[in-house]
C-alpha cells in the first residue's frame, strides 16, 4: 500500500469509509477498514458476508494468494472485505478445515515409553548380570547393577519425554486471541475459531494469528525471524508479487504482501484475510516437519548397541565353552555351572553404561563452564565425529549487530570506517587521518573540522532516525538505524535530533524504498548543514534517493550540480561494495523531495565475531567442513563466507534454496560436497541439505535459532540451539544450548566430544583386557585341569576394580588438546579397533601368562592348591590390572608426558583399590570371606614388579608409535 492510501485505515466520523471500534486495552485502537463504498461497518451495512459456499480455497496452495491481487483474494475466498463472514458461512468452514491448532499426537502412555527403554541390548545385558549376581547371592553386585539400570533408563526416558516438548512449545507462538471481522463486527475471539476467508485485524505488539494475505497496510512491518533468521522487520504491502509463470514459488523472504502465523508485528497495523490456518501455514509446515522427524541415535549410543550384542554371545558362548569342557572332564555339572556363572558375571561389563554416563555427565559439567548446555548426554560425544558444521550466519558467526564500515562520498570516494557495536569506538578515515568535528557543542560552523561532505552523510543518517543508544551501549529500534547514530558518534557528533525539530515524517515502506523526515532548525542552532528552513532528510535504497537527487556535496561543503556520470560513478560503486556483502544506505537532503542534495552512502555490514576466523581454520585443519546456511542474499553470505575463511570461490560454490528445492536429494548428495554456503533456504531446505549429508554418510552438526530452525535441529545428528536469540522451540528441539551464541562454543564442544570418545576407549581397553586375561585364566585352568585359581568373591573383587572407581576414573582424564589435531572418526567406523584388540590382547597376555606363572609356581612348591597359592595369583592379576589401568590413561602419550597427578580421580581410585587389596589379604574378617591369607613383604615386592611389566611394555610400544609417525 502506498502512502496515498493510508487515509483507509485512519478514523473516521462516518461516511463511506466506515469504521471500526476495538475497545481492547488500546491494543488496535481505532482504525477503518476501507471498503468500496459500503455502509458502515459497525451497522452491518455493505452486503451480506459469504455464504456457506463450495469448497474453500486454501490449504498447502495458499502461497498462491501472494500473486493476487487483494480483490481477486477475497473473491476467491468468497468473503465480503466490510463484513466478513458469517457464522453459518464460518461453521461450514471449519467442518472442512477443522480449528486452527497445531496437535500434538500422544499415541503412547508415560509408563509404555519407560518400559521401552529396557528394550536396549545393553539394558539386556545389565539385567541378565543382576540376575546372575543374585542366583550367586552377590547382593552388593545386583544392587549396583540395578542402580546402574535406573540410571540409564530415566536419562533415556527424561530425553525423549523433553524432546516432545519441542512440539509443544510451538504452541506457546500461536495467540490465543485476535480481532476478527466478523457479520460487520470486529470481535474478539480465540485465534483457534479462525477458519480460511476471515478478516483479521493486526495491531503493534500482535501475534499474526494464521497464514494472511494483507489487504490494508499501515507502516506495517512484521518480524519474521522466527521463520526466516532474519533480524529486519519486514515492511508488508497489498500489492501482488509478480511472480513468473512456471517458476518455483515465492519464498517467504519475496512474500511481502501475507503475514505468518506466530510471528509478530514489529510496527504499524493492517488488515488481512486468513488463507490458510493450523498444519497448512508455514508455521504448521515446521511443525509438521518437526513432528515427523524422529530422533537419530548417535554414533556413540549405536556402538556401545553393537558392543553389548557382541559382548552377549560371547558371554554366552565361553559359559557354554567352559561347561563343555568340565562335563567331558568328568567335572561336577554344578561345580562346572558355578564357574560358567562366575565367568559371565566377569565377561559382562556392567561398569560399562555407568563409566559412559559419568564421563558424558562429567563432560556435560565441563561445556556448563564453556557457555554450552548439553541436553542430551550422548550428543557431547557425538560432536567430536562431526565432519559437517552446519552454521546459520547472523548471531553465530556474526555479532548480529550492525555496523557502518565504509562511508562514500562523491568527491572523496570510498573511506573506511573502524570499530564496532553501537558506540562511539572507531573513526571514520581520510588519508590515515580521523574526521572529527572537535568541540560538539560549539557551533559546527567556527569548529575546527574537516571533511564536511563526510559529516552531512552522518548528520543526515542521524535526523533521519528513530532508534536510540542507551549509555551502557544498548540498541532500542532498528540495527541498521542503530549502525547510523553510532557512525555518527565516531566522528564526534552528539546526538543532531536534540538541535532540530521534526516537524513531519514519511516513513520507509518497501513501495517508495526510502524514509525522509522534514526537520526544522532553530535559528542559531549548531549544524555542518547549510539549509537554514524546513528541509527533508532522506535515506533509503541508493536507487530511490538518487533519483530525486539533482545536486551533491563537494569536499569543502558548497553544492555542486550532480552530473550523469556523478550518478554513474555513485551507481557503479555502490555496486562494488554491495558486492562484498555490504548494504548500502543512501543519503540526502533539501527541498522539495524531487529536487535533493546527494550527500553520499553507508555500507553496512553485521560484523563477524572476533576470533571465528581462526575457529573455522582449525575446524578446517581438522578436516570438519564449516558449511553456512541462511536466508541473507547471495552477495551478503559470500562476502562473510570470505571473511571468515569457510567459502573460496576457485574451489566451492553457493547454492541457493530455490536450487536445492529443484533438486532430489540424490542429485544433492551429489554436489553437495563442493557447497560452502546455501542461501535464501526455508525450513524444508535446510531439511533437505542435513538428509543431503547424511546419505553421503556425513555426521551433521546444525546450528539455529528460530522456528524454522527446529525441524533440522531435530533431524540433524547433533542440534545446536543459540541460547541467547533461540526460540523455545529450538532451545526444546536441540542437543545443545549455546548460552552465549558464539560459534567459538562448538569448537570447545567438539573438543569435548572427541576426548570423551578417546576416554571411553581408554577405559575399555582397560576393561576388555582385564576381561579377556580373567575369561582365559580360568579357561585354560579348566582346560589344563588345574583347580580354579580364583574363587567366586576373588572374581567378585576383580569385576569391582574393572567396574569400579579405577576404571570409571580413566573416563574423567583431562581434555587433551591435541584431539584437535585429529581428524573425525567416521561414525560407521566400529569402537572395537584393530589397533585396540592389539593393545587388549597385548596386555591381556602379560597379565595372563604373569599370573599362570605365579600360580603353578607356588602350587608346585608343595603340588597342592591352598590359599597362599590363590592369594598370589590373586594379588598379582590385581596388581596386574593397576598398571594396566595407568598404562591406559593415554592411548599415545607416555604417563610421563601427561603427568602421574594431572587425574586427581584416578589417584585416589587406584590408592584406595589398593587399600582394599591390603585389607583383603591382611585383616581376618576379610581373610575368611575371600579365601586369602596374609603374604611376607618379599611376595608383595616380587608380584609388584612382576606386574609392572604391563606397564613397561605398554609405553614401549607408545614410544615406538611415536617415532613411527615422526619418520
Amino acid at each position: 500500500m502506498g502512502k496515498d492510501d493510508t487515509a483507509s485505515l485512519l478514523p473516521s466520523s462516518g461516511g463511506a469509509g466506515g469504521s471500526i471500534s476495538i475497545g481492547m486495552g488500546g491494543a488496535v485502537g481505532s482504525a477503518a477498514l476501507a471498503g468500496s463504498g459500503s455502509g458502515n461497518i459497525s451497522s452491518g451495512g455493505g452486503g451480506g458476508g459469504a455464504g456457506t459456499g463450495g469448497g474453500v480455497a486454501g490449504g498447502s496452495d495458499a502461497w498462491t494468494f501472494a500473486l493476487m491481487t487483494s480483490e481477486e483474494t477475497l473473491a476467491r475466498l468468497d468473503v465480503h472485505r466490510d463484513r466478513g463472514l458469517d457464522a453459518a458461512a464460518v461453521n461450514h468452514r471449519r467442518g472442512l478445515r477443522g480449528f486452527n491448532e497445531l496437535e500434538v499426537k500422544d499415541d503412547e502412555p508415560l509408563w509404555r515409553k519407560f518400559l521401552d527403554q529396557f528394550k536396549e541390548p545393553l539394558i539386556l545385558l545389565l539385567l541378565a548380570s543382576a540376575t546372575i549376581s543374585l542366583l550367586l547371592g552377590q547382593f552388593d553386585d545386583a544392587i549396583s547393577i540395578a542402580l546402574a539400570v535406573i540410571i540409564v533408563v530415566t536419562v533415556g526416558f527424561v530425553q525423549e519425554y523433553r524432546s516432545e516438548k519441542s512440539l509443544e512449545a510451538l504452541n506457546k507462538l500461536v495467540p490465543h486471541k485476535c480481532h476478527c471481522l466478523r457479520e460487520g463486527k470486529v470481535q474478539q475471539i480465540y485465534a483457534r475459531e479462525l477458519v480460511p476467508g476471515d478478516i483479521v485485524v493486526l495491531a503493534l505488539g500482535d501475534r499474526v494469528p494464521a497464514d494472511i494475505r494483507m489487504i490494508e497496510s499501515v507502516e506495517l512491518e512484521i518480524d519474521e525471524s522466527n521463520l526466516t533468521g532474519e533480524t529486519i522487520p519486514m515492511p508488508k504491502h497489498t500489492g501482488a508479487i509478480p511472480h513468473a509463470p512456471g517458476l518455483q514459488k515465492p519464498s517467504i523472504h519475496d512474500r511481502k504482501n501475507m503475514g505468518f502465523m506466530g510471528t509478530l508485528v514489529r510496527n504499524g497495523r493492517g488488515v488481512g484475510v486468513v488463507t490458510a490456518i493450523s498444519e497448512d501455514t508455514e508455521f504448521g509446515h515446521v511443525f509438521f516437519m518437526l513432528q515427523e522427524v524422529e530422533d537419530r541415535q548417535t554414533p556413540l549410543q549405536i556402538k556401545m548397541q553393537e558392543l553389548g550384542q557382541s559382548l552377549s554371545w560371547l558371554s554366552l558362548g565361553v559359559i557354554g565353552v567352559i561347561c563343555l569342557l568340565g562335563l567331558a572332564q568328568g567335572r561336577n555339572m554344578l561345580e562346572t555351572f558355578t564357574v560358567g556363572v562366575s565367568l559371565a558375571v566377569a565377561a559382562i561389563p556392567e561398569g560399562l553404561p555407568i563409566v559412559v554416563t559419568v564421563t558424558l555427565a562429567l563432560g556435560v559439567m565441563r561445556m556448563a563452564k564453556h557457555n554450552a548446555i548439553v541436553k542430551k548426554l550422548p550428543s557431547v560425544e557425538s560432536l567430536g565425529c562431526a565432519n559437517v558444521v552446519c552454521v546459520d550466519k547472523t548471531g553465530t558467526l556474526t555479532q548480529n549487530e550492525m555496523t557502518v564500515t565504509r562511508v562514500f562520498t562523491v568527491a572523496r570516494g570510498v573511506l573506511p570506517v573502524s570499530g564496532q557495536g553501537y558506540s562511539g569506538h572507531g573513526a571514520v578515515l581520510v588519508d590515515g587521518a580521523p574526521i572529527t568535528v572537535g568541540n560538539a557543542n560549539a557551533s559546527f560552523s567556527a569548529a575546527p573540522v574537516i571533511a564536511h561532505d563526510v559529516l552531512r552523510v552522518l548528520v543526515v543518517g542521524n535526523l533521519c532516525n528513530n532508534a536510540h543508544i542507551s549509555a551502557a551501549g544498548e540498541l532500542v529500534g532498528q540495527p541498521t538505524e542503530g549502525a547510523l547514530i553510532a557512525a555518527a558518534m565516531k566522528v564526534g557528533l552528539t546526538d543532531q535530533r536534540r538541535c532540530y525539530e521534526r516537524v513531519a515524517e514519511n516513513p520507509f515502506n518497501s513501495d517508495n524504498k526510502w524514509m525522509a523526515v522534514k526537520c526544522r532548525r532553530p535559528t542559531g542552532g549548531p549544524s555542518v548543514m547549510d539549509s537554514t528552513g524546513d528541509t527533508y532528510y532522506v535515506k533509503g535504497a541508493l536507487d530511490a534517493v538518487l533519483d530525486r537527487c539533482s545536486f551533491a556535496v563537494a569536499a569543502n561543503g558548497n553544492i555542486v550540480a550532480l552530473s550523469p556520470s556523478d550518478k554513474a560513478l555513485i551507481t557503479r560503486t555502490a555496486a562494488e561494495v554491495a558486492g562484498t556483502g555490504l548494504r548500502v544506505v543512501a543519503m540526502a537532503y533539501g527541498f522539495p523531495l524531487d529536487s535533493l542534495v546527494f550527500t553520499g552512502f553507508v555500507g553496512i555490514i553485521d560484523p563477524p565475531r572476533v576470533g571465528v576466523r581462526e575457529a573455522v581454520q582449525q575446524l578446517l585443519g581438522s578436516g570438519v567442513a564449516v558449511v553456512m546456511i541462511t536466508g541473507d542474499a547471495q552477495e551478503t553470505a559470500v562476502a562473510i563466507g570470505e571473511q571468515i575463511g569457510i567459502f573460496d570461490r576457485n574451489f566451492h560454490t553457493a547454492i541457493s534454496g530455490q536450487q536445492v528445492e529443484a533438486m532430489d536429494q540424490h542429485e544433492l548428495a551429489h554436489v553437495i560436497h563442493r557447497a560452502r554456503i546455501f542461501y535464501r533456504t526455508s525450513p524444508k531446505h535446510k531439511m533437505t541439505i542435513v538428509a543431503a549429508y547424511q546419505e553421503n554418510g556425513d555426521v551433521v552438526a546444525m546450528t539455529g535459532d528460530g522456528v524454522n530452525d527446529a525441524p533440522a535441529l531435530r533431524l540433524a545428528d547433533i542440534g545446536v540451539a543459540m541460547g541467547r536469540s533461540g526460540t523455545d522451540v529450538s532451545k526444546e528441539a536441540a542437543d545443545v544450548i549455546l548460552v552465549d551464541d558464539n560459534f567459538l562454543t562448538i569448537m570447545a564442544a567438539i573438543e569435548e566430544g572427541k576426548s570423551i570418545f578417546y576416554n571411553i576407549k581408554n577405559f575399555l581397553r582397560f576393561q576388555l583386557s582385564t576381561s579377556v586375561a580373567a575369561l582365559s585364566l580360568i579357561a585354560i585352568s579348566t582346560f589344563m585341569g588345574y583347580q580354579n585359581p580364583l574363587n567366586a568373591m576373588q572374581i567378585l573383587w576383580i569385576n569391582i576394580i574393572m567396574d569400579g572407581p579405577p576404571a570409571q576414573s580413566l573416563g574423567v582424564e583431562p581434555v587433551d588438546h591435541d584431539v584437535m589435531k585429529k581428524p573425525p572418526r567416521k561414525a560407521k567406523d566400529p569402537i572395537i579397533t584393530k589397533m585396540l584388540i592389539q593393545r587388549v590382547l597385548i596386555s591381556a597376555l602379560f597379565i595372563l601368562v604373569g599370573t599362570l606363572y605365579v600360580y603353578i609356581h607356588e602350587m608346585k612348591v608343595d603340588n597342592v592348591v591352598d590359599a597362599r597359592d590363590n592369594t598370589m595369583a590373586f594379588t598379582t592379576f590385581v596388581l596386574f590390572d593397576m598398571f594396566n589401568a595407568l598404562a591406559s590413561r593415554s592411548e599415545e602419550k607416555s604417563i610421563f608426558t601427561i603427568g602421574f597427578f594431572t587425574n586427581s580421580a584416578f589417584l585416589y581410585s587406584v590408592g584406595g583399590s589398593l587399600i582394599g587389596q591390603l585389607a583383603v589379604i591382611y585383616v581376618p574378617f576379610l581373610q575368611s570371606i575371600f579365601q586369602t591369607e596374609a603374604l611376607a613383604l618379599g611376595d608383595v615386592v616380587y608380584i609388584t614388579v612382576l606386574a609392572s611389566t604391563v606397564f613397561w611394555a605398554e609405553e614401549a610400544r607408545k614410544m615406538y608409535m611415536r617415532g613411527s609417525s615422526q619418520a
